[in-house]
């Protein structure tokens, strides 16, 4: 199966605020945005199993012009919280390397 990986040529997450983390999948051609940037492996429910994010929270933006999907999501502590662990959430798009994707839509 398609992981992210795969399809994406650069793949990173930053803080978007002291609450959310923003991740940037930059997809490696129009054929492989096309097939993959609506993937319900992408959807909310990955973000609540992976990150502990509200699924109702999680938003997803799509640009077409650049092949990139955007996936905001809320924090599970604020950003310098005693339990901190990514200040900058740099570290946080590594769990999505390995996501296996499918070419079936967000529902």
């Amino acid at each position: 199966m398609t992981t992210v990986k795969d399809v994406c040529r650069h793949v990173r997450s930053k803080n978007a605020g002291p609450f959310w983390v923003t991740v940037d999948l930059f997809f490696d051609g129009e054929d492989n945005y096309a097939r993959y940037h609506d993937s319900a492996a992408l959807g909310p429910d990955l973000f609540a199993r992976l990150y502990g994010a509200d699924p109702a929270l999680v938003k997803r933006f799509a640009v077409p012009s650049l092949h990139v999907v955007k996936i905001s999501y809320p924090r599970a502590t604020s950003q310098g919280g005693m339990v901190e662990r990514d200040m900058h959430a740099g570290q946080q798009y590594v769990r999505l390397l390995d996501v296996e994707l499918d070419a079936e839509a967000v529902s």
